[in-house]
């Protein structure tokens, strides 16, 4: 085969958690999407974040047996998000696509984003769902009114309903590596780099075996995040709040000096007086609260901490085993040459007394 007739490489990069039921399933079902795509080769980037099951050991055991597996494997859950970016960072090929391998992101997909991008020209291809059959109610509203909410708030543009599934160019990859922030929120960082993007509906599919890793507390967090990430609304909501009772202290304090000034000193308000300092107090905790989020974000990015720590890879694993056979070979070369050595002394050795006897033989 040609250079000009090597398939294309793509690059999926898969986030794993505690996915050992399905790695086997989600790997033959790219596999089998990858054969009906000969002018491509798939090119896999596991990330396992931290996983307590055989997680890493499957992973092991696939880039064992293929050279188009490889794994990055972190010291600690990290989150998805940081499985993304370092999915990202390893990868080399001029497309790279991000999947769950849960298969609730259907691979089959990954067809029509290589069309959208090969054919059609765009710089990206990302999933969206269209229904949420297998959630709670509650979660789904709550999620729609977040999109509804960011969208609003953000100078960025979320799609109801969009995912993490997504293909994208090399160019695209290098604009979200540029945004190195440890609080990552993917979805608008997607939304911010720009790039023409197509959109592929889908309906929502139930996971084959495991659950879940997102609780609802975890959910609420990662909303916060993207709120704070990518607006000031609520400093602003802020201001305007505090703005907002100061006028109505003003035009209160004027009521009771014209009251006072017309009609004499009347009975004090007990009941509205607690009722506006109540008011006033929830408003500055409120206020506090945002701006303590805002803080802490600035906080931790000014620690300037590494998104992730590897603990092991492929990579890793092949060059400590270069290095092992290097070393043995040393220790072999050098047993060698110390044996060598000690024969050229011994040799020495004995021409040395053969010498001396053939002297004394003719001086005899």
């Amino acid at each position: 085969m040609t250079k000009a007739d090597k398939p294309r490489p793509v690059d999926i990069i898969v986030p794993c958690r505690n996915e050992s039921a399905v790695l086997g399933l989600f790997y033959a079902e790219a596999e089998r999407v990858a054969g009906t795509l000969p002018g491509y080769e798939f090119r896999y980037i596991f990330v396992d974040d931290g996983s307590t099951d055989g997680t890493l050991g499957i992973l092991q055991d696939l880039a064992g047996r293929s050279g188009r597996v490889s794994y990055i494997s972190f010291s600690r859950n990290f989150g998805k998000e940081a499985g993304i970016y370092a999915g990202l960072k390893r990868s080399t090929a001029p497309l790279a696509a991000i999947i769950d391998a849960d298969l609730q992101h259907p691979p089959a997909m990954l067809r029509d984003m290589i069309g959208a991008i090969d054919a059609e020209g765009y710089d990206s291809c990302s999933a969206r769902r269209i229904s949420r059959d297998g959630e709670p109610r509650i979660r789904s509203l709550l999620a729609r009114g977040f999109y509804r909410l960011i969208n609003r708030m953000s100078d960025i543009d979320i799609v109801d309903g969009a995912v993490d599934y997504r293909m994208m160019t090399s160019q695209m990859v290098a604009a979200i590596l540029e945004l190195s922030e440890v609080q990552r929120f993917s979805k608008g960082i997607f939304a911010w780099v720009g790039f023409r993007t197509k959109w592929l509906e889908y309906k929502n599919v139930e996971r084959l075996a495991g659950e879940s890793k997102w609780s609802f507390a975890q959910l609420v967090k990662y909303a916060l995040e993207g709120i704070t990430a990518f607006t000031t609304v609520p400093l602003r909501f802020a201001f305007f709040a505090g703005f907002v009772f100061s006028l109505l202290s003003f035009a209160l304090l004027a009521y009771e000096l014209i009251k006072t000034a017309i009609f004499g000193i009347g009975v004090p308000g007990y009941p509205s007086t607690l009722i506006m300092l109540l008011m006033i107090g929830g408003v500055i905790i409120l206020s506090t609260g945002i701006l303590g989020e805002y803080v802490a974000r600035m906080y931790m990015e000014a620690k300037r901490r590494p998104i992730y720590i590897e603990k092991s890879s492929q990579a890793w694993e092949e060059r400590r085993s270069r290095a092992r056979g290097a070393s043995g070979a040393g220790r072999g070369a050098a047993r060698s040459g110390c044996a060598a050595a000690r024969g050229r002394a011994e040799r020495r050795r004995r021409d040395g007394r053969g010498g001396r006897r053939t002297a004394r033989r003719r001086r005899g």
